[in-house]
């Protein structure tokens, strides 16, 4: 009970502090701070803590991708090839809602948090002139890179929830599908009501001319699913090779450079891959799972709560799965189908509530949201996969 309190609290501080618009990175320092110190963690624990977050592979890697982007990025909008997409995919693609979401659902291929940092100007780009609050485009940008998490498997989640569970990584994507087709349809529901109804699919021979302005990202997506880059790596690769072809001197590389290192981005990551590792560190995570075992929960209410809970205390698919299947497995006895998908998408929907989830976080920074703005348009539509999950979990 005193993990539950104190994790509580702990989201409260985060709450509070963000509606006080304080920057997020330092939002979750504090949050750090705080759950260390009623935890009663020694300074030696603290500080191995902070050495273990921060020195983290993950953390560099986030760190060096997000930079990267940052120049990506700038490279992409100095040249338009951002506005060139987004004209291809308007000609190409069926409807102007559609060529709005066709930005983050490619990019969400990539198995990489940064990603949603990445998609994030093509929707600003997209949706220039239309009349849609911050809110709502980061809506749109968050909660259409994640349908892919449920049925890719260049995600580790899915792949370790089969693994986990013993059940056929073939049937628990079928499964998933399911959810991977709620969540994207009922996006539409809750956004984009006010753009115009123009007809996409105009000018295809003049968008399919604009096809090449795919090839910066086509090549970072073609790197890291065929090649198993890392997409840090990846981008560098693809940014070397834009710096060539544009003829870039030694003050333009160092003008990107500039812009590219950012403190803020920096204590974005640190304060969040740190407040999950003081949670890691003061045992909540496990000692949640622990608590719910011990009290003897009902299965069908440990399949849908505990997940969720642990999704939302880490923010991380393989967080929830790596630290609560072994659990509901052995709970269950042996995992079924209708329970491990039930499990897995309230656990995924715990991750994408998850204020330290760190699309989130950047979606929100970007675009300079209201974070209750996108929690709200994120209600119906997380209520309609659940829905559907437990639909399957009493068929099958």
């Amino acid at each position: 009970m005193a993990d539950i309190l104190r994790l509580t609290l702990s989201f409260l501080l985060i709450v509070v502090l963000l509606r006080m618009k304080m920057k997020i990175g330092y939002v979750m320092l504090m949050a750090a701070g705080f759950l260390s110190l009623s935890a009663w963690m020694s300074p030696y624990e603290v500080g191995r803590a902070v050495y273990v977050s921060l020195t983290d592979p993950v953390t560099v890697e986030l760190i060096a991708a997000l930079w990267l982007i940052r120049m990506f990025e700038m490279v992409l909008r100095e040249h338009d090839i951002l506005g060139e997409m987004m004209a291809a995919a308007g000609a190409l693609t069926p409807s102007r809602r559609a060529a709005i979401v066709s930005m983050p659902l490619l990019i969400g291929t990539l198995p990489s948090v940064g990603g949603a940092y990445f998609s994030a100007p093509m929707v600003e780009a997209a949706t220039r002139g239309e009349e849609m609050p911050p809110e709502e485009k980061g809506f749109v940008n968050y909660w259409y890179r994640h349908p892919w998490e449920y049925v890719l498997p260049l995600y580790p989640g899915i792949l370790l929830a089969a693994a986990l569970s013993g059940i056929a990584l073939r049937d628990l994507i079928l499964a998933n599908l399911v959810f991977a087709g709620v969540m994207a349809a009922s996006g539409f529901a809750v956004s984009m009501r006010n753009v115009r109804g123009k007809e996409g699919g105009r000018g295809r021979e003049a968008g399919r001319k604009r096809l090449a302005s795919f090839l910066p990202i086509g090549g970072v997506l073609l790197l890291v699913i065929a090649f198993r880059m890392e997409l840090y790596m990846a981008i560098l690769v693809v940014l070397a090779a834009l710096f060539l072809f544009y003829r870039y001197g030694w003050k333009d590389l160092a003008r990107t450079l500039r812009y590219g290192i950012s403190w803020e981005v920096a204590v974005l990551i640190g304060g969040v891959m740190l407040f999950k590792g003081v949670m890691q560190a003061s045992g909540a995570v496990e000692n949640l799972s622990a608590y719910a075992a011990a009290q003897g929960v009902p299965l069908l209410p440990t399949l849908f709560f505990l997940p969720l809970a642990t999704g939302l205390l880490t923010g991380l698919t393989i967080g929830f799965v790596g630290s609560t299947f072994p659990l509901l497995a052995s709970l269950a006895g042996g995992g079924s189908l209708g329970a491990v998908a039930l499990a897995f998408a309230a656990g995924f929907t715990g991750v994408l509530f998850s204020p330290v989830h760190v699309c989130l976080v950047l979606t929100r920074e970007y675009f300079a949201a209201d974070m209750a703005g996108i929690y709200r348009r994120m209600l119906l539509p997380a209520a309609l996969v659940l829905a559907a999950a437990f639909a399957l979990y009493f068929l099958l």
